[in-house]
């Protein structure tokens, strides 16, 4: 099974997807981008992937939700991954040298607080091992990759200030995908869909989740995304506590149906802490 994530050596996806696969038989894809995980497995090039679409302080990562439609692609497990950003330098370097910080831009607003307050420049990489690799490789003082302990021991390099991220309790949501939908199973907790209203009205979000709270479904995560179609118009990412396999599951999508609202399921899973 060829699996993709996003690379280089050393990213926080890369440590993820070495955590939750644990197979001897896995065969693995770097990716450059979030975008060429999401190509890989919407294109065939690799079975699954695994990608962030969630951090508890920067929330939804939208490339991820997006490309989740645009690919295809369905979720089939949701990995929660405790995330510590450290400023990683040359060995040697101090704190006072730095003057630039490089990182994907996640991890760059998730430490809003340190850049400020240190009044360094930012610079965005693709990923935070990308920003770690090109440290070691320019041999520079003046700057520091903001990324993983882990990465810091891929690239041997120094971890000059430890949790620099604005909020302790970080935490960030993987979720794997594959092109097939996953098989509906009795032990499955939680159910992600799309909803699309095939009308545009006012309090058009509103019914949609009174149909939940009528069935007493609890919603862990909604997210609003534009069709791209027309301005002003939207869709809506709805994640539930509840397996697809519940007959209250089964009765809100029929009702969401009844009312000319488009749902599309995108996976039925549970969730793995790391």
């Amino acid at each position: 099974m060829k699996v993709a994530y996003l690379g280089p050596q050393g990213s926080f996806s890369e440590e993820a997807a070495f955590r939750y696969f644990t197979n001897d038989d896995i065969e693995w894809y770097k990716s450059d981008s979030i975008v060429d995980v999401l190509e890989a497995v919407g294109e065939g090039k690799a079975d699954k992937g695994i990608v962030p679409i969630e951090n508890s302080i920067e929330g939804t990562i939208n490339i991820t939700a997006d490309g989740l439609l645009t690919y295809d692609l369905f979720v089939e497990a949701e990995l929660i991954f405790p995330v510590s950003l450290h400023l990683l330098t040359l060995k040697g370097a101090s704190l006072d040298e730095v003057r630039e910080v490089w990182s994907i831009v996640p991890a760059l607003a998730q430490c809003r607080d340190f850049i400020r307050e240190s009044k360094v420049k930012s610079r965005q990489f693709d990923s935070t091992s990308a920003a770690a690799q090109a440290v070691k490789n320019q041999e520079r003082r003046d700057v520091a990759a903001i990324a993983s302990k882990y990465a810091a021991e891929v690239f041997d390099l120094q971890i000059t200030k430890s949790g620099i991220q604005d909020c302790s309790n970080n935490h960030t949501r993987f979720v794997v995908i594959s092109k097939e939908p996953v098989k509906q199973r009795e032990d499955r907790t939680k159910t992600m869909m799309l909803i699309s209203p095939t009308e545009d009205y006012s309090g058009v979000l509103s019914s949609i989740l009174n149909v939940f709270t009528a069935l007493s479904i609890n919603l862990s995560w909604i997210e609003s995304r534009p069709t791209k179609k027309q301005l002003g118009t939207y869709h809506f990412f709805i994640e539930t506590q509840n397996g697809l396999h519940e007959e209250k599951m089964t009765k809100a999508i029929a009702i969401l149906e009844a009312y000319g609202h488009d749902v599309r399921v995108l996976g039925s899973y549970n969730t793995t802490k790391l």
